[in-house]
């Protein structure tokens, strides 16, 4: 035994299977190379850890293979001694432990495929990953390319890194030849450049192409691509929508012209009717004036209604261009509200009382008095017929009436409630209306208001009248129920009879306090009544203003005093708190000013005007109203002429008080005039004369020129008597004060 270790132990030289390499070694070392072959490809496949497995399997099995054949050898060489069983117990252990290694190996094998099962799903579905961001790049690229926008993109060099299709096709160059190069197209025309909020540019330009320009809006962004920056540029094709906005813009200005042409034509007609209709109507209300025949009456008044009626058309026709142009501008102001209603309703009181008509308004007192908004456009109105129900809709429309048929009854224009509505809807509410054909209509209007806070003018004090039994004696009920309504929120005890022969007996039964008895019931039922209620304190009559020339018939039969519908509530209230013989001292104490005879207090020898007019029958019918008046007017034809006036009353220091200045006049006219009396008062210190604009003209900026020349108010022709009045007084006034 000792022997056979000692040959197991001999050197690989002396072994005998050295002595044929060509039939172990060689053999063996081919195997090696497919093998290694076999995991290089596996070690492409499946990675480090799975081919450092396999590297330790072949040593194992290299080894046992070696084992075995070194075995073999020895119990063939003649100088080895065999042991038929350290052969088999070895054969055995080299068998068992290739075996395990074998099976080690197969085990691996199966895991490793399933590796490779898995590597290739994950191969697969990143392919088809792959192939679906191909696809949706494709889709994004042709997308943008489809949107006709261009793309173009630049380094800081301005030379372009890429440009699409459309950019491509606006500079007539390839891709090859834009990529690397500072092209830009030549611009025709730089629009304004805008920087928004996250720093993207905005403007548009005019592009010179290969064929006709084009206009270009672009928007540029600075994007980051790796560690440089770049610019993009996204431009669209505005071309279409740059030419429909100037086409608009010059038919807007077109229009603007137009629109300024026809101002201008309608200021220049307005003032050529103004100017004789201003003597038409002022020389008739002087005839009415003067002692007529009942014929001749009838035919001033004609004259007068009709003048009116024209007066009314002119205002409308300019009211609707002014809406037309959109040059309506409101002016809100504060107001007394109830004040402005009592003003409107007495304004329209004379047509409707003509007509037959009751009129007439109530305000609560709970509402406040002192609101915000134009006055001036709350007061226009309109008036009409009966409308059908399949007609209201359209009156509202401009040049509509209901009746509006060849063979119709009534006149107008059909601008009225157009122009109402349009007013009412610029202040923000709303016109609506219930009518009935042939019984008449009701239009509900709703303006919104703001209350304007105190305004430090003393307001109306309603008076306490408790305890107080009132009779109201009226035939229609509108007018006596809304006194009575406001009696009864004073306190009074209110009775309201409908015919006077109820009336007189119910005198006894009690003790009034105040009788109101309307002339409607006629004048033989007022003055039976006027006697039935001579131990009443306050008999009171209600009249129409056309029946103030029987104020005097009225009085002598027994009545204390008068109120003059529509009524007032402060005349009202002064007339229930005043003492019983309040007539005698005329209307100025209970609130009714008589126009007729207005005179101006603390002037016993009036103003001295200097009216400025070249139209001779508007200087004559100026002159005739203010002498009437009382005041003292010197006339100048023209504006020199003013002035040339202004400076001699300066010199003999008899100032004027008031100038009215005609704004239209040959030569210098009284715009001029007037900044000249201006700057010839701001040159010798003397206090300002008090100038009124005189003018038929009628627009804002006729107004605003006015004022910007140093006139200090804005008199329309044809000249009002009340207004004139209203004018003069408040000079007066400041007369006084200074």
């Amino acid at each position: 035994m000792g022997c056979r270790g000692n040959d197991l132990r001999m050197s690989a030289s002396e072994k005998p299977g050295a002595a044929f390499p060509g039939t172990c070694a060689g053999s063996g070392a081919a195997h090696v190379r497919v093998i290694l072959g076999m995991l290089t490809k596996l070690r492409a496949l499946t990675g480090k850890s799975v081919l450092s497995f396999l590297v330790r399997a072949l040593a194992i099995l290299s080894t046992s293979y070696a084992a075995a054949f070194g075995f073999l050898a020895a119990i063939t060489s003649p100088e080895a001694h065999y042991d038929p069983y350290a052969f088999a117990i070895g054969s055995a252990a080299l068998f068992g432990a290739a075996c395990g290694a074998i099976g080690l190996l197969i085990s691996r094998i199966r895991l490793i495929r399933a590796e490779l099962r898995d590597l290739g799903r994950q191969v697969e579905d990143l392919a088809d990953r792959n192939w679906e961001l191909k696809e949706a790049e494709e889709r994004a690229r042709s997308l943008l390319e489809a949107q006709g926008d261009l793309i173009v993109r630049r380094d800081v060099d301005n030379r372009i890194t890429y440009a699409n299709d459309a950019y491509c096709a606006l500079g007539a160059r390839s891709r090859a030849e834009l990529i690397g190069s500072p092209f830009t197209p030549a611009v025709l025309e730089q629009g304004e450049t805008v920087l928004q909020d996250d720093g993207t540019r905005v403007h548009d330009q005019k592009i010179a192409t290969a064929g006709a320009p084009r206009w270009i809006a672009w928007r540029e962004v600075v994007v980051r691509t790796g560690a440089h920056t770049e610019v993009q540029s996204v431009g669209r094709d505005v071309t279409g929508r740059v030419e429909a906005e100037r086409a608009l813009s010059d038919a807007r200005d077109q229009a603007e012209a137009a629109s300024r042409a026809k101002s201008r034509f309608l200021a220049m007609i307005s003032h050529e009717i103004r100017t004789p209709l201003n003597g038409i109507l002022g020389m008739a209300d002087l005839l009415l004036d003067t002692a007529l025949t009942p014929e001749q009456t009838t035919y001033a008044r004609a004259v007068k209604n009709s003048g009116d009626t024209l007066l009314s058309l002119i205002e409308e026709i300019l009211d609707f261009s002014k809406i037309e142009a959109g040059r309506l501008d409101l002016e809100p102001r504060a107001f007394d509200l109830p004040t402005l209603i009592e003003e409107t309703i007495e304004l329209i009181a004379p047509r409707a009382q003509g007509k037959n008509l009751e009129i007439a308004c109530h305000v609560e007192d709970g509402l406040p008095r002192s609101v915000r908004g134009d006055a001036a456009r709350l007061r226009q109105g309109d008036t009409g017929i009966g409308i059908a129900p399949e007609e209201q809709r359209r009156i509202f429309l401009d040049f509509e009436q209901a009746d509006s048929g060849s063979s119709r009854k009534y006149g107008g224009t059909g601008l009225g409630l157009a122009i109402s509505k349009r007013i009412i809807e610029r202040m923000g509410g709303e016109l609506a209306v219930d009518s009935a054909l042939g019984a008449g209509s009701s239009f509900q209007m709703t303006v919104p208001l703001p209350a304007a806070g105190e305004t430090g003018e003393p307001g109306f004090a309603p008076p306490s009248l408790a305890g107080t039994d009132v009779l109201i004696v009226a035939p229609t009920a509108i007018t006596a129920s809304l006194d009575a309504r406001r009696l009864s929120g004073w306190g009074a005890r209110t009775c309201l009879v409908a015919d006077a022969e109820v009336a007189t007996a119910l005198v006894p039964e009690r003790r009034w306090s105040a009788v109101l008895v309307d002339h409607a019931l006629g004048a033989a039922a007022c003055e039976r009544l006027a006697r039935a209620t001579a131990a009443v304190a306050r008999r009171i009559v209600l009249i129409t203003p056309s029946e103030r020339q029987r104020l005097a018939a009225l009085k002598q039969v027994g009545f204390t005093g008068y109120l003059v519908k529509p009524v007032r509530a402060a005349s009202l209230a002064a007339q229930m708190t005043a003492k019983p013989d309040v007539f005698e001292r005329g209307t100025s104490e209970i609130g009714e000013p008589d126009s007729a005879d207005t005179r101006i207090d603390g002037t016993a020898s009036g103003l001295a005007i200097l009216v400025a007019e070249d139209n001779e029958i508007n200087a004559l019918l100026a002159r005739s109203l203010l002498e009437r008046l009382g005041h003292r007017p010197t006339l100048a034809a023209t504006g020199d002429a003013a002035v040339e006036a202004w400076l001699a009353a300066q010199a003999a220091d008899e100032p004027f008080d008031l100038v009215l200045m005609d704004v239209h006049m040959p030569g210098s006219d009284g715009i001029a005039a007037t900044r000249r009396i201006r700057a010839l008062e701001a040159e010798r210190g003397a206090a300002p004369t008090a100038i009124i604009a005189l003018t038929a003209n009628a627009f804002d900026e006729d107004r605003e020129a006015c004022l910007a020349a140093g006139m200090g108010g804005f008199l329309t022709k044809p000249l009002d008597r009340e207004r004139l009045a209203a004018t003069l007084a408040a000079a007066a006034a400041k007369r006084l004060a200074a």
